[in-house]
């Protein structure tokens, strides 16, 4: 049974109040909010980000997805209206130390090519909260081989990205993983579709 979805990249404010008071989003939703990767089209710059997440939240949770983020950037951001940070990119040790110095959830981003790449979990799998499976393409919504992960134990919170489509949804409905879905839901223009996301909030209602 898929356990939950997070539209990632949401970068303005149409987008994420149509998110929020949608009637058909999955109990657990998550939306993330690229915090400091510049090379992305989705980053939204400090200012532009404090007013949009400051909002009611309406029980879904904020994400901040940080790529080895400096401790300017975490002290920058650190009053935000943020649940879970998502972090790419940073060793254990320092992800131990990023959780409780800032009291937040942590979602361990895996980047994804073998089975060699996957077995890091393990050196996660007690700091973190849910461990993400994503490609190597970070912002280029890149695919990976799913299966690769079959031999991850159940009891280890998953969430899985990489390239995942809308129409691909319905063959993860006897998986317990969080769904994590950015580039489908966007236009040519790399713009977020409200009828795309409309589309797949009423798919979830049918899984």
């Amino acid at each position: 049974m898929i356990k939950g979805l997070k539209i990632c990249g949401v970068s303005d404010p149409i987008t994420l109040n149509f998110i929020l008071n949608h009637n058909n989003r999955p109990l657990l939703t998550m939306i993330g909010f690229i915090t400091n990767y510049e090379k992305s089209q989705r980053f939204i710059k400090y200012e532009k980000l404090k007013d949009l997440i400051n909002v009611d939240k309406k029980k879904v949770k904020f994400i901040s997805v940080l790529v080895n983020p400096t401790d300017k950037t975490l002290e920058k951001i650190k009053d935000l209206n943020f649940d879970y940070y998502q972090l790419y990119d940073v060793s254990p040790e320092r992800t131990k130390n990023i959780k409780f110095k800032y009291k937040k959830k942590i979602i361990t981003a895996i980047t994804v090519s073998s089975k060699n790449d996957v077995i890091k979990y393990k050196d996660f799998s007690n700091i973190s909260d849910i461990i993400l499976f994503d490609s190597k393409g970070y912002h280029k919504s890149e695919s990976f081989d799913h299966s690769l992960l079959d031999g991850v134990p159940h009891e280890i919170n998953k969430m899985i990205a990489g390239n995942i489509q809308i129409d691909d949804i319905p063959n993860f409905k006897n998986k317990s993983f969080i769904i994590d879905i950015s580039g489908a839901l966007e236009d040519k223009n790399g713009k977020k579709d409200i009828a795309k996301i409309d589309k797949l909030l009423n798919l979830f209602t049918k899984i």
